[in-house]
């Protein structure tokens, strides 16, 4: 398998933005940085915006959800928008409001979880923590993002002697009891709260006092990593669903002088759901879009005719088949890592996928020389669901579901193609072109 100096440079680039991306709010500051640097401009939602045709904007809700544009030459009711979708968000651990908790001369960290991780994958790794912080300051309160790159925490493994089964019945672990990860020793006459947030605001370089509240991510130390006899695949956290967002934002970057109005739109709290102020259920697109469309003197009339002309792509990750597993498949759908793009159909509308768009999706990849493929789940298994149906739903645009085939979903240590990140990028960028 041939594989170019290109694809590599971008499967590289890709390992390099998660390992900068340990929390959703670390992966849009990344973002932005990409952004800022190729000159697009920061909006405001606080304040009036004039837009100009060529230019390329992006906004921030929340600190976890972004939205980046360039728009077209051409009127959007003549061409509608090009969006892709994505989120900015992985399934995890999170920690809990008050997190430290002492006994037994330990101070124990308690977490949630967050969406659906494969739990197991979590112990007997180098775990950190990374995410925001909310100070108080003269002037009210101001958000830092802090992450330490230093293995902070751990789960340990209960020994095979005390656990004989584990082999048989696999890792069960109980999420209330088991999860507390391990901290440090406990310092004599010092609260494990205390010692904790004293641990934070001396990264911060603050009092202790002043720190308000916080948000963190548990994340692996892990740097992602190239793997196999021609290092044909890649490894890291996060893969589902940062490649998505990495991808879009690449083929964004990489699109010039486009006709059409070109959108990527990166969501938080797709894994628990979406229902938020900066999920995909919530106000963000369509907010953007009415502001574009009144920034460029829209009528509601025409703004409806641009939605009919628009066509969004819903980028999450698709299951790879997993030769070891092959009942956990259906017969006719085997997904293989490294041949293209993946279409993904549900008949209950789990995914936005109908014939019409999944036509057109592959028309762009036969325009942008890419392959790719078909995927139904089984049908007696549950299947999952991205934002592509809710950003239908919302919208009433034609949209379809894709994603790059992958190993270990919503394991701490995803595994996915170096081509398939290369083909995904050269699609998106047919979306924009076209």
């Amino acid at each position: 398998m041939k594989i170019s100096d290109e694809a590599l440079a971008q499967a590289q680039d890709l390992l390099n933005f998660i390992d900068a991306s340990p929390s959703p709010w670390h992966a849009v500051n990344s973002i932005e940085k990409r952004l800022l640097s190729q000159g697009f401009t920061p909006l405001d939602e606080t304040k009036t915006w004039q837009l100009t045709a060529g230019e390329s904007y992006f906004v921030v809700r929340a600190g976890a959800s972004i939205i980046a544009f360039t728009l077209g030459k051409q009127p959007l009711p003549n061409t509608g928008l090009r969006i892709v979708g994505a989120h900015t968000d992985s399934p995890g651990l999170r920690l809990k409001p008050q997190a430290a908790f002492g006994g037994d001369g330990l101070v124990r960290i308690g977490v949630e979880v967050y969406g659906g991780p494969i739990l197991a994958t979590f112990t007997d790794r180098d775990l950190s923590i990374a995410g925001r912080v909310t100070l108080r300051t003269e002037h009210g309160h101001e958000i830092r993002l802090l992450k330490f790159d230093d293995a902070l925490m751990r789960l340990p493994n209960l020994a095979i002697h005390m656990n004989r089964e584990v082999n048989d019945q696999g890792l069960k672990l109980n999420k209330q009891t088991e999860l507390p990860l391990l901290f440090a020793e406990s310092e004599d006459g010092i609260e494990a709260d205390k010692q904790f947030l004293t641990y934070i605001a001396q990264a911060l370089n603050v009092e202790m006092s002043a720190i308000l509240s916080f948000e963190f991510n548990v994340f692996d130390t892990q740097k992602g990593a190239f793997w196999g006899a021609n290092q044909a695949f890649i490894a890291n956290s996060q893969l589902d669903n940062l490649a998505s967002c990495h991808a879009a934002i690449t083929a964004l970057l990489a699109t010039k002088n486009q006709q059409a109005t070109s959108l990527c739109a990166l969501f938080d709290h797709e894994e628990v759901g979406s229902e938020s102020a900066s999920g995909a259920s919530g106000s963000f697109l369509s907010d953007v879009i009415n502001r574009i469309a009144a920034s460029t003197g829209l009528t509601e009339e025409a703004r409806l005719c641009a939605l009919a002309q628009s066509f969004f792509i819903s980028a999450d990750m698709a299951h790879a088949y997993h030769p070891n597993h092959p009942n956990a498949y259906e017969p006719c759908h085997h997904v293989l890592v490294n041949h293209g793009p993946v279409i993904k159909t549900n008949a209950n509308q789990r995914y936005s996928t109908n014939a019409d768009t999944a036509a057109r999706f592959i028309t762009l990849c036969e325009r942008a020389n890419v392959p790719y493929q078909q995927y139904a789940h089984r049908t007696d298994l549950g299947c999952g669901s991205t934002i592509g149906p809710i950003v239908a739903s919302n919208l009433g645009i034609p949209s379809v579901d894709v994603g790059s085939p992958m190993w270990a979903m919503h394991s701490i240590r995803e595994s996915a193609g170096v081509l398939d990140h290369s083909y995904m990028v050269a699609v998106l960028s047919a979306l924009f072109n076209s």
